[in-house]
């Protein structure tokens, strides 16, 4: 059965006017063509939905049972249009994002309070969640846009753009490196280690520099969240290594940070979306956002 919705707009038109002249010129038809919509559809449905004379048009029983559910179907689609329509003209929409953590903190918050102070019929969605669960993520199309760190990233992921994220060394205060401009490798791997965990990107970039230098990163202890990692290094557990982005390192007054005299302690970022898929309107025009931060 392939009924219209012209044809359904035809009948609901006239029902609703008890007139073919004012119906067809509601919806700026003839009225003879107006009568053919109205006789497809009885046809197709095969009932008699009008009872039609000289002077008036009346509903059949049929016509009246039908008439609630055809209004439904209309102000229904009519919704769909007018919302896809906002999409398309960026006024509403939600934009789905996984990210790092350190950048879901640190990057996006006065980015995504720029951009809905402009347009405050948008929303987000933001999954801080580690790097390959940011991948996962977009593979899955549960999101819209990654961010995430390292170069090595699946082929059905396409990279917008990529940035760079200084890591830095993390230490109590009072500790021996706060006497000292930048700290090396070897200085790092004399200390005990507190370290991220091994799905993460910061641990990755982490084993492979001690890895480059014929060393093994042996943590004292592990932490999945940075916040975490600096709770340990406060109570006296040993360093940490976290990027420059990290809000965490600001929380805590009491701790200091330094550069790492090694050019492998540096983290890519990049922004990612699925290969050969079309970002919706709401989250292409916040990439433009995200981009310009990045730039």
């Amino acid at each position: 059965m392939d009924i219209s919705t012209r044809q359904i707009r035809a009948f609901v038109a006239v029902a609703q006017l008890r007139s073919f002249t004012r119906a067809a010129s509601l919806l700026h038809l003839s009225q003879p063509a107006l009568t053919v919509q109205i006789h497809k559809l009885e046809a197709l449905l095969a009932v008699r939905l009008l009872d039609r004379n000289s002077r008036t048009v009346e509903l059949t029983r049929i016509g009246r049972e039908l008439l609630p559910g055809f209004q439904r179907i209309l102000r229904e689609l009519d919704a769909v249009i007018v919302d896809t329509r906002a999409l398309a003209q960026q006024k509403h929409g939600v934009v789905r994002i996984a990210a790092l953590p350190s950048l879901a903190a640190g990057l996006l918050p006065e980015l995504i309070s720029k951009f809905h102070s402009a347009r405050p019929g948008m929303s987000f969605v933001v999954k801080d969640v580690i790097a390959s669960r940011v991948c996962a993520s977009v593979l899955a199309e549960e999101v819209d846009l990654g961010i995430t760190g390292g170069d090595d990233l699946a082929d059905d992921l396409e990279v917008i753009c990529r940035s760079r994220d200084q890591m830095l060394v993390i230490f109590p205060a009072q500790h021996p490196f706060s006497r000292r401009r930048r700290i090396t490798l070897q200085d790092l791997a004399a200390q005990p280690l507190v370290l991220m965990d091994s799905e993460t990107s910061v641990r990755a970039i982490v084993d492979a520099a001690f890895a480059g230098a014929g060393l093994v990163a042996t943590p004292a202890c592990e932490a999945t969240y940075m916040m975490t990692a600096v709770g340990m290094v406060k109570a006296g557990l040993g360093v940490t290594v976290l990027p420059a982005s990290a809000k965490e390192i600001k929380a805590e007054p009491s701790l200091k940070s330094r550069p790492i005299d090694d050019p492998s302690f540096e983290r890519s970022i990049a922004v990612i979306k699925k290969k050969s898929r079309t970002l919706p309107p709401a989250a292409a025009l916040f990439l433009g956002e995200i981009q310009a931060a990045l730039a």
